[in-house]
Order: C-alpha cells, then structure tokens, then sequence
C-alpha cells in the first residue's frame, strides 16, 4: 500500500478512493483524461511571459517582478513546486525591492492547468505573505478551478512517487 504523502489532509475516503486507483493501475489514465495534453512553456522568459500575462489580468497594481524561472534546485524534498522571494537591498538612502518567482524544473512536463496554479500560488503571495483565507480567496479569484487542480497536482505526485509518470 502506497504512502500518499501529499493527501495526507484529505479525507480518508478521498485517500481511499485514490488509493484505489493507485492499486488498479487507473489513476494516470484518470489524469490524462482530465489533462490530455503538457503545456508549451519550456523557457525562462516563456514562463515569465506565461506569469506577466497572469499578473497584468488580476494583480495590476502589484508589486513589478524582476525574475521569473524555471529552477533545478527546486525539489518535493523542500515540499516546494514554487518559491516566491522578496529581496530588499540598501542602496544609499533608497531601498530597491525585487519580487522574484522560481518554479520547479519538474513542471516543464505537466498539463497547463496544474502549472497554472502554482503560478498563481505564487503571485498571491505578492499581496498575502502567509496562507489564510484571503490567500486562497485570491488564488480562487485568478483561478475558479484553484483548489481542483492543487488535488490533482498532488495527484500527479502521488503517481510520481510510485515512479510513473503518464506525461513523460
């Protein structure tokens, strides 16, 4: 029976069900019938392009990102997939503040929708530092299907952790 690490804070019969199709051998085929495709975004400044996009829609008047990228360093191990930093420099009297996104190397091969939302969760925290409930209202507010693909992201890395990946 498999460990599922990352629905640890789901129900039992939500793991009960997962657990199911772990033991059929169905829950990448579940996956790929939700998600039949990986997104195009290979590149540092697609991805910043692909993140700008989202910013201008809904957080305007945000603070300006200086870097967004892809990162190898990222791991599960950090249960991490994104950080998000805010770097404040002294330069003289003048303070210069950086907002910088890293995303998870992993994610240059999973569907559009389950990288979408771990941009998302990272430009919320340009707004809301922790998370609480005005985090994951904003989350909602750029992504309607926000809390449905956090679950099948952590779906995928359930499967991952068995060492199958239907999108490689």
């Amino acid at each position: 029976m498999q460990k599922l690490t990352y629905l640890a804070g789901y129900s039992s019969e939500i793991q009960d069900q997962v657990q199911h199709l772990l033991d059929q051998d169905q829950l990448g085929q579940f996956l790929l019938k939700r998600h039949p495709e990986i997104h195009s975004v290979r590149t540092d400044k697609a991805l910043y392009d692909y993140t700008i996009a989202i910013k201008n829609q809904y957080l305007r008047k945000s603070q300006p990102l200086s870097k967004v990228i892809f990162d190898d360093k990222i791991s599960l191990s950090h249960q991490a997939l994104g950080l998000h930093s805010y770097v404040a420099r002294k330069q003289g009297a003048k303070i210069k503040a950086k907002n910088e996104i890293r995303i998870s190397s992993r994610l240059k091969k999973v569907p559009e929708g389950l990288l979408r939302m771990v941009v998302v969760h990272e430009l919320a925290h340009l707004k809301e530092k922790e998370h609480n409930k005005a985090f994951y209202q904003l989350c909602c507010h750029m992504d309607g299907d926000y809390h449905q693909l956090e679950f099948e992201l952590r779906l995928l890395l359930t499967l991952i952790d068995t060492e199958q990946n239907p999108y490689t």
